[in-house]
């Protein structure tokens, strides 16, 4: 199978042993905005890291991911941006496409729910089960914009919550509380699109009877699915003792997948419908026997997830495919909690994340540092925070001091005492036998936490095989023995040469970057998941290459960088939060330098008639005089600001305010509260004066 792989860490193929197959899914990101940690953490680091390691032990696997391209946020986006959805889905697509690559996510295929394939496998999944008459027709009454011309979805209503007066809650939830509401809850409702009050009109969808299937549900969750992680099987044992409720599969929007019913208009699947069969049409797309992963009883289907999706892929999802009846059920779910940013929610809107596109830019070649960090610090069983000054202590005091530190000594030392050629040992000692002997017992660990997804604890396991050689080296100390026991330093440098080989191997699935480099070193070609504890994988007389170092010390300007552009990100926050507008689109130097900024003394001072706004100002700019008509006659009297010296924009085309010629425009600045001051020289300068 081809698959989506970054240069180097490519998983090993295999003629596969099992013939159990295993499909993994990770959930498909909506295509509205780039990738961030919080992303990372919950989902595609632990789902890569899991398939690398099926992979690794020559199993059947695919990875199936790729882009969700429906729903209320890429319209909204698209909206705020003055372009089409397909323009932004097109763009993040790609963005994330390209960014999940260049991290090393390993997916067989990065889908998306635009393809044509999925809009037919979607259509046709929705036409089983409306021809079997799974789904109930309802009449209900949704908002309309008038203005607008069309029905409101959730997240075009806003409002003020009913349970904590929060007055900017949307129509399926209150950000401010964290309360889910329907849009018919809200107090003094209005549109996003028009700010109009909206209007209830009758409607007609499609709903898919979760309540029919709660007895399945309970014996499948709740009896038969006890070992899923707590977080998951807690949340679906919530959902299900308070009752399910028929859910809407259809929504009225012009984008996304046309409902396949003829003569219905104007309706498009629901996204939590059409989107998790993105995991079908993207494995239709990637193999002819696509069926053999979806239809075989021999297959283990695991989704990996963020826990704000554990309703639909353990509840709703289950019940479209237990429904159509010939698809296979998820064996496990295993949903993260959520990663928060030097204790602040991620949030995208506030611009309060570290982007993946950017951080590969900015930390060139450091995708394994951020792969580390976010796997030892993954939100497993709860909420976890990243900060940059942990960031850059576990590169620094784990992967610099330990790993690479163990591998550095090891081979260096191999280079100055036997010419890099791996030594014949002469009479082991216990201690190397003790060494070499337990080898093997960390695969063990490591295995076993994988298999339960305790991705912490595995790369704790990994990462302590380099503890071990670490700690070999430095109680075997073998630079001090050379001279006078050459023999023994053979024993020593063979028996780390071993460890490392083996680090290289158990550190596969969670640094892909890092083994590829450190296989390299060891001029020993791919070394297999089964050869780890194999006291022998450099053969005697084996050469080795040059080192270089596995990872650099990161220092503390580069995390002040980070820290800087938070602050930033923080500081517009709280002025957008005091009323203070957003910083226009950026403009080239060239477009600033042909703005003619001068200053200019007010001559004369009055309001244009049968105005309540318009002053009318008569000015010398010291290289003429002229007539501006300013808007500010709310906030100053004429008769006050006779003889001020004030800034103008001196080059702006004349044009006719109420009759009068207005030539330039003079410059003011309003603070949050709307209050407006004149922008003045600091001293009282010549008229004419240039502002630079």
């Amino acid at each position: 199978m081809s698959g989506l792989y970054a240069p180097g860490p490519k998983p090993i193929s295999y003629n596969m042993k099992n013939t159990k197959r295993h499909l993994i899914t990770a959930a498909l990101p909506y295509a509205n905005g780039p990738v961030h940690i919080g992303h990372l953490a919950g989902v595609y680091i632990p789902a890569d890291i899991y398939s690398r390691y099926l992979r690794l032990k020559r199993e059947d696997i695919i990875f199936i991911c790729g882009s969700d391209e429906h729903g209320v946020p890429i319209t909204i986006k698209a909206r705020q941006e003055g372009v089409t959805p397909q323009q932004i889905v097109d763009h993040y697509h790609q963005m994330n496409k390209d960014s999940f690559e260049r991290f090393g996510i390993a997916f067989d295929i990065y889908h998306r729910t635009s393809h044509p394939t999925h809009h037919q496998t979607a259509s046709e999944f929705f036409r089983t089960l409306y021809d079997r008459g799974e789904f109930l027709e309802k009449e209900t009454e949704q908002y309309f914009d008038e203005e607008a011309g069309q029905f409101l979805a959730d997240r075009y209503i806003t409002g003020t919550c009913p349970k904590c007066t929060h007055d900017q809650a949307y129509g399926d939830q209150c950000e401010n509380c964290g309360s889910s509401l329907n849009a018919t809850d809200l107090i003094n409702p209005r549109s996003t699109i028009s700010g109009s009050v909206p209007v209830r009109r009758k409607t007609i969808h499609w709903y898919l009877p979760l309540d029919k299937y709660e007895g399945f549900l309970k014996q499948w969750i709740l009896e038969e699915n006890k070992h899923w992680k707590p977080n998951v099987y807690g949340q679906c044992k919530s959902w299900l003792d308070g009752g399910l409720e028929a859910r809407a599969v259809t929504r009225d929007l012009d984008w996304g997948i046309p409902v396949p019913i003829d003569g219905v208009k104007g309706k498009v699947l629901y996204v939590w419908f059409d989107a998790p069969i993105g995991y079908i049409s993207a494995t239709k797309d990637l193999t002819k026997n696509w069926a053999d992963y979806w239809k075989q009883d021999d297959t283990r289907m695991i989704h990996f997830i963020g826990k704000d999706n554990i309703v639909f892929h353990c509840i709703i999802f289950p019940v479209m495919l237990k429904a159509e009846g010939s698809y296979v059920l998820p064996e496990n779910v295993p949903a993260n909690e959520f990663l928060n940013l030097e204790n602040d929610k991620i949030s995208t809107s506030r611009n309060w994340a570290v982007w993946l596109h950017e951080y590969l830019v900015e930390f060139e070649g450091k995708q394994d540092v951020l792969r580390y960090v976010l796997c030892a610090n993954a939100p497993e069983a709860k909420d976890n925070d990243f900060t940059w000054k942990d960031f850059q202590a576990r590169n620094n005091n784990e992967l610099v001091a330990i790993l690479g530190n163990f591998v550095h000594r090891a081979l260096v030392l191999t280079h100055k005492y036997f010419n890099g050629r791996v030594p014949a040992p002469e009479n082991p000692d216990q201690y190397d036998k003790e060494v070499l002997d337990s080898i093997s017992s960390y695969r063990d660990k490591v295995e076993d936490n994988l298999d339960h997804f305790r991705f912490r604890e595995a790369l704790k396991e990994a990462m302590n095989l380099a503890r071990l050689g670490n700690k070999y080296l430095a109680d075997t100390e073998p630079w001090k023995h050379f001279k006078n026991d050459p023999g023994r330093v053979k024993n020593i440098l063979y028996t780390a040469l071993q460890i490392t080989a083996s680090v290289a191997a158990i550190i596969k699935p969670f640094l892909p970057f890092t083994a590829v480099k450190l296989e390299g070193f060891l001029n020993a070609g791919e070394i297999g998941w089964q050869d780890i504890g194999n006291t022998s994988l450099l053969p005697v007389g084996h050469e080795i290459n040059q080192p270089e170092l596995l990872f650099d010390k990161i220092e503390d300007v580069t995390i002040q960088v980070q820290l800087d552009k938070l602050a930033s990100s923080k500081k517009l926050n709280e002025a957008r939060e005091s009323g203070l507008p957003d910083l226009k689109e950026e403009v080239s130097y060239e477009d600033f330098s042909r703005m003619d900024i001068r200053v200019a003394r007010i001559l004369a001072a009055e309001k244009v008639p049968k105005t309540d706004k318009l002053i009318k100002l008569d000015l010398d700019t010291g290289l003429d005089k002229r007539t501006v008509v300013s808007g500010i006659a709310e906030y100053f009297k004429p008769e006050e600001i006779i003889g001020k010296q004030v800034c103008i924009l001196a080059n702006l085309a004349p044009r006719k305010l109420r009759g009068i010629v207005s030539h330039g425009m003079v410059l003011l600045a309003e603070d949050a509260n709307g209050r407006l001051v004149f922008v003045t020289p600091e001293e009282i300068t010549g008229e004419g004066s240039v502002v630079l």
